[in-house]
């Protein structure tokens, strides 16, 4: 008879986990799940971090960024901040802006100097570069000149450095950042004292700009809104291919450019074109309506481009309310009116409240549709952007009105998204 040896070690059983051990493992792997995740949304989150985001923080940046006087006059700038700005400022002040001229006509920084100056006071570009072109001060041992000295020869040079305005809108702009392109956007400045006012009646134009802009968006959104719900709900009626026969007709826009359609809109719309000859054709009008340059062309154009971006919200949610709904509040003694309005309606609130929110921010951010077919009254604050952008050179200007058209745009965002959470809660 044969026997087996087996060592203790076999014939001992495996001791079981302990609790601790066991939240070790769920931990390492639940680690393991969410590295895993990460790993694979990385790419897309780069690419939205480096396309999406660092533009906008750059946008939000440049707005108060106010570099061209701090970097150019560092040594009047310093002068400066401990000057009272009441009457002119001491000697050593003009000796020093002699100093940062000199060094700014080496490094041809002068230009950027000067055009910021000129935006807040007029004249201020001819008197920079002027006096730059005179630099350096030197004395007859080619040293610098001493103060009083300086203050006499940049006054020979030009009388205006006699006179507070520009020594105040230095020390003004001293600081590397300021809220001077924000408050201008908002029809607001700063006086001498660094006190925020109202700014003066000429230069209050963009308040004006944003109501019109708000107001713009708001009518094109309730017009598709009106056109766009009763086609949707015809859409949802219709067996699945007539759905998708009509949805392509709704869908053909997105094949063809912006600036094409717009194009065709002029042709359309113009004292010769197609629209004014049929409605004299029928006898609705005697003369050519004046449908171009003007906002009704605006409207007409902007609503026929943001349609389908309000029909295929509404398309999408109707599709989801079962017909059953409405034929049972029918068969309880409800009015066929009433039930659409009380019972159907209010199952469609998502698919109104995403395409009013999507027309909304688009036709909010428009800017070739008001500028091909709209006059000087209809242009949006995205064509006052461009304007700064392209001929003014103005990115401060520019970057201010983008961060509050972004600012109003979040603001909408969280409101739906307020209502939204309001109406989930009641459903």
């Amino acid at each position: 008879m044969t026997t087996i040896a087996t060592s203790p070690a076999a014939a001992m059983p495996l001791a079981e986990p302990t609790p601790q051990q066991l939240r070790r493992e769920l931990r390492a792997a639940d680690t393991r799940k969410r590295v895993a995740a990460l790993a694979l949304i990385a790419p897309l989150a780069i690419f939205l971090l480096l396309t999406f985001v660092a533009p906008i923080v750059a946008l939000l940046q440049r707005a108060v960024e106010n570099p061209e006087v701090a970097t150019t006059l560092p040594r009047t700038v310093a002068v400066l901040a401990k000057w009272d700005r009441k009457a002119l400022p001491p000697d050593q002040a003009f000796a020093e802006l002699a100093e940062d001229l000199a060094r700014a006509k080496e490094e041809t920084t002068a230009g950027q100097l000067a055009r910021r100056i000129n935006i807040e006071l007029s004249g201020a570009r001819s008197l920079i570069m002027g006096t730059t072109r005179a630099m350096p001060l030197r004395d007859a041992e080619g040293k610098p000149l001493p103060p009083p000295a300086a203050k006499d020869a940049l006054i020979a040079l030009n009388a205006q450095w006699g006179q507070p305005d520009v020594w105040r809108v230095i020390a003004k702009n001293g600081s590397l950042y300021s809220p001077y392109y924000l408050l201008a956007s908002m029809d607001l400045r700063q006086n001498v004292y660094g006190d925020i006012v109202q700014a003066d009646p000429d230069a209050s134009i963009y308040r004006t700009i944003f109501g019109r802009t708000l107001w713009m968006s708001a009518v094109v959104t309730v017009i598709t809104l009106l056109l766009a719900y009763p086609l949707a709900y015809w859409l949802s009626t219709m067996s699945e291919r007539r759905a998708n026969l009509l949805m392509i007709l709704v869908l053909i826009p997105f094949w063809t450019s912006i600036l094409v359609r717009v194009a065709a809109w002029i042709v359309l719309l113009q004292s010769e074109g197609l629209v004014n000859k049929a409605l004299m054709l029928v006898g609705i009008t005697h003369a050519p309506l004046e449908m171009v340059f003007n906002r009704v062309g605006v409207y007409i154009s902007m609503t026929h481009i943001l349609l389908p971006f309000m029909i295929l919200p509404l398309y999408s949610v109707m599709k989801s309310v079962p017909p059953s709904y409405l034929k049972a509040a029918v068969s309880l003694g409800s009015h066929p009116f009433s039930a659409f309005w009380r019972v159907y309606v209010p199952q469609t609130y998502p698919g109104i409240g995403a395409g009013v929110l999507l027309v909304f921010i688009m036709a909010g951010g428009y800017y070739i549709t008001p500028a091909l077919l709209g006059g000087p009254n209809e242009q949006m604050v995205s064509y006052f952007i461009a304007y700064f952008i392209n001929t003014t050179i103005n990115w401060g200007m520019a970057c201010a009105l983008g961060a509050l058209l972004l600012t109003g745009t979040l603001v909408l965002y969280g409101v739906y998204r307020r209502f939204a959470k309001i109406d989930a809660g009641i459903g």
